[in-house]
């Protein structure tokens, strides 16, 4: 079981009632981990309308991860 540090912005983090956490998962992608996550609390978003991002940069949703890997998850962005 490795540990990572998850972050969500935008309509992800007002769907999850938070910005961060760390979830404790034998998840090996970034796929993996966001939909164990959607699995047990649904976040109502489809990945394919999501960015992942491994250590601040984009990163393909089968990346694979090492413990202690940073990983957020972008939503579209909109702006003025």
């Amino acid at each position: 079981m490795n540990h990572y540090p998850i972050q969500y912005f935008g309509l992800l983090a007002e769907r999850r009632g938070l910005a961060d956490e760390t979830v404790a998962s034998a998840a090996t992608t970034p796929a993996a981990i966001y939909q164990e996550i959607d699995s047990r609390d649904p976040l109502g978003m489809a990945m394919n309308d999501l960015r992942a991002v491994v250590n601040d940069e984009f990163a393909s949703w089968d990346q694979p991860l090492k413990e202690g890997d940073r990983i957020a998850f972008l939503p579209p962005m909109s702006g003025g």
